[in-house]
């Protein structure tokens, strides 16, 4: 192979290898314990980062806990307050390729 050809096929590569990145696709299972609290909980999936959308339907304050297992990645936990009526982000991003994510959702009232 000429170098001029070797050349080419890798700058394919290395041009191909982001859209192959950015096109992975991945499940979503979102496990809520909301306690009977009216908190909605929406997904919204990009290519390396998910979001979760929770909107507090209540009339108080509550705290959700979030449990995010993407496995090969590390477990990554993060808490938000949502005010009554209110909608809050949580957003999770790719380290490593991952092809599932379950998300443990845990909502309580709060004192805060």
């Amino acid at each position: 192979m000429s170098s001029t050809a070797w050349f080419r096929v890798v700058a394919s590569a290395i041009v191909l290898f982001p859209l192959a990145a950015a096109a992975q696709t991945y499940t979503v299972e979102v496990r809520p314990d909301l306690e009977g609290l009216d908190v909605k909980i929406e997904t919204a999936e990009m290519p390396a980062m998910l979001v979760l959308k929770l909107t507090n339907n209540t009339a108080g304050k509550v705290r959700c806990d979030l449990r995010y297992d993407a496995s090969p990645q590390t477990l990554y936990r993060t808490s938000t307050y949502v005010a009554p009526g209110k909608t809050e982000q949580s957003a999770f991003q790719a380290k490593r390729r991952w092809s599932t994510v379950a998300v443990d959702v845990k909502c309580r009232p709060s004192d805060k």
